[in-house]
């Protein structure tokens, strides 16, 4: 089978590489920074994006949520069953 990531240098222009879980947490940020998230379940979901700008918005299921983040925080966030598209 071909993989036609093997050349390929990351890129927002392209799809993630990667999806990783995400553990909303108000002390640590993402091992990685996502480009986006996916929400399973619906709720608020608050996070620090990339431009360092805390940020909290509702979504509901099976939600994508295209912005940079670079932290999700557990005070407020009420959605569950976020991943993180990431590039690595």
């Amino acid at each position: 089978m071909t993989n036609p990531f093997e050349n390929r240098s990351l890129s927002l222009r392209g799809p993630a590489t990667d999806m990783a879980p995400v553990t909303p947490s108000d002390a640590r940020d993402l091992i990685n920074v996502a480009v986006a998230l996916y929400v399973e379940t619906g709720g608020a979901v608050a996070f620090t994006s990339v431009a360092g700008y805390d940020r909290v918005v509702m979504v509901g299921d099976n939600a994508i949520l295209p912005v940079g983040v670079s932290r999700v925080m557990a005070t407020g966030t009420t959605a569950a069953g976020i991943h993180a598209f990431v590039l690595v």
